[in-house]
């Protein structure tokens, strides 16, 4: 893909996207706490049927994301991932957002999700960037994404196509 093609989709990105992260930053949405740019990564501890989705998704995996380069995180996994510095970091197999859970405070059942290249993400903002996660795919993967690299979404573009090709669609 050209540098020119591969900008007038970021520039394309659906509407919706910026529209959600606009939304949520005018709520105010600090569920959880901000990327501090390590590359330290929890590794999720999915079902063994996730766990074989994140380890397909790891194989389809981008060695650049909006321009940043591959890192391992500690612990290395074929769960997590990360790429430039400050990380965008990547995480298959975790917990269903809270947004998403019925019987929480912060449940919302109408949660605003956007749509990039054809893979839905849950936006949460962050107290520096923001925290997406994939919904309506048969496991959860959660990319965190630094504000130095506003708008946050960019990366998203190009992981999509491993998450499409890695990750069916489906409910958790």
């Amino acid at each position: 893909m050209s540098s020119a093609h591969r900008s007038r989709l970021r520039r394309g990105v659906t509407t919706s996207a910026a529209v959600a992260l606009l939304v949520l930053s005018a709520a105010g949405c600090s569920l959880f706490g901000g990327s501090d740019g390590s590359l330290s990564l929890t590794v999720p501890k999915p079902s063994a049927k996730t766990a074989a989705l994140c380890r397909a998704l790891h194989r389809e995996l981008p060695k650049t994301v909006d321009g940043l380069e591959w890192r391992v995180p500690e612990p290395a996994s074929e769960l997590t991932a990360a790429w430039g510095d400050p990380a965008v970091k990547l995480r298959c197999g975790v917990d269903k957002p809270a947004a998403l859970t019925a019987g929480t405070e912060h449940y919302d059942p109408y949660a605003a999700s956007a749509e990039i290249d054809g893979v839905q993400w849950l936006p949460e903002r962050l107290d520096d960037g923001y925290r997406f996660t994939t919904v309506l795919r048969q496991a959860y993967v959660e990319v965190t994404v630094p504000g130095k690299y506003a708008p946050e979404v960019n990366p998203l573009v190009d992981l999509a196509k491993a998450v499409k090709k890695a990750v069916p669609p489906g409910v958790v």
